[in-house]
Formats: C-alpha cells, structure tokens, sequence
C-alpha cells in the first residue's frame, strides 16, 4: 500500500489581510465562526490525504496533519467537527 500525499499546500507565512468581521456579535459566533473555517481547511486537507471517512479521522492524524499545513493543533472540539464534516461527505 503507498502512502498518501499531501496535496494541500501550507498556508503561507504572511497571508493576505482579511476583511474584519461585522462588528457587534458576541464573542462565541466570532469563536464559531473561526473553529469551523478551521475544520473545513483540516477536512480538506484529510481528503487530500485519503482520508474519506471519519473513523480514520483520529486526533492524532488531524492534529497532524494541521501541522502538516500549518495551522495550530486544533481543539478536541475541533477535531470532532472535523469529522462531523467527513461524515456528512460519505
């Protein structure tokens, strides 16, 4: 069996600036909002590995692979939204 590769290229050091988000909501949508644009980089990142189905989907291998594209380890939350998304793509 070969191994799989990662095709996701990490994110760059300096990334372009992004636009503020709509000022005035509360501090748990702005921590939402930003768990689940992380969970859906580290689910793309897993399908581009082979990873297709959320039992492969371990901490271990989505905190890895968040190091692989550089983004900090993600939460045990996190990783759990990971694969809730890879769930809903079987």
């Amino acid at each position: 069996m070969t191994a799989a590769t990662l095709i996701t290229k990490p994110l760059p050091a300096h990334p372009l600036p992004r636009k503020p988000l709509p000022a005035g909501w509360p501090r748990e949508r702005y921590e939402s909002h930003n768990r689940r644009l992380k969970a859906m980089r580290l689910a793309i990142a897993l399908l581009d590995t082979g990873v297709y189905r959320p039992e492969q989907a371990t901490n271990c291998r989505i905190r890895g692979t968040a190091a692989d594209i550089g983004v900090h380890a993600p939460s045990d939350t996190t990783c759990r939204l990971v694969r809730a998304l890879l769930y809903d793509h079987c």
